[in-house]
């Protein structure tokens, strides 16, 4: 999915909350996505405090997404101007996205713990993958709370790894996702 497709996409869902008959759409400004790049010879973990999402409980519909740039942490600036600049390539590709459905069937009227999956596309590095991808999900006093742990795999998404840090960059990033979901 291109940039420009899911930006209509995100548009479309976020559009929901003008509409005539009473939604049910939550979302976040501020969820937190970290991941952990653990190599032979070195960790290396990063943040970012500006995931955005809406989703639209009704029609089981999701959108989030990410600014690569805004990730912060590594263990030097040196690093994560190459993460932005050799290996995200955050000025051509300068947003991570996951949009698509919700599996299962919830009563988010009923606060509990609860299990999903979400199916969608997740756009890394201007490539698109199809994932499923289990939550943990809480809801509380109107608040939808969303917590998950997957695997994005580099060259899935067309990220290289040159030989001369290969033991220094896993070619598997482990990333947790925690957002608090508001009604809209």
């Amino acid at each position: 999915m291109s940039q420009n497709l899911f930006k209509l996409c995100f548009v479309f869902l976020v559009s929901f909350h003008g509409s005539v008959t009473a939604q049910n759409i939550y979302g976040t400004e501020d969820g937190s996505i970290q991941f952990h790049s653990d190599a032979p010879l070195e960790l290396i973990t990063a943040a970012c405090k500006e995931m955005k999402g809406k989703v639209d409980l009704d029609k089981k519909i999701f959108a989030f997404s990410v600014k690569i740039s805004a990730f912060t942490g590594f263990n030097s600036p040196l690093q994560r101007e190459h993460f932005n600049e050799n290996y995200m390539e955050s000025t051509q590709y300068p947003y991570a996205f996951f949009s698509g459905k919700i599996i299962e069937d919830i009563d988010y009227s009923i606060d509990g713990t609860y299990t999903l999956r979400a199916k969608g596309k997740l756009s890394v590095h201007g490539v698109v993958r199809e994932r499923i991808i289990k939550n943990e999900v809480v809801v509380k006093n109107g608040v939808i709370s969303i917590r998950s742990k997957f695997t994005v795999f580099l060259a899935d998404h067309d990220i290289a790894i040159p030989k001369i840090v290969y033991e220094k960059l896993a070619s598997e990033i482990n990333v947790e996702i925690k957002a608090d979901l508001l009604k809209q």
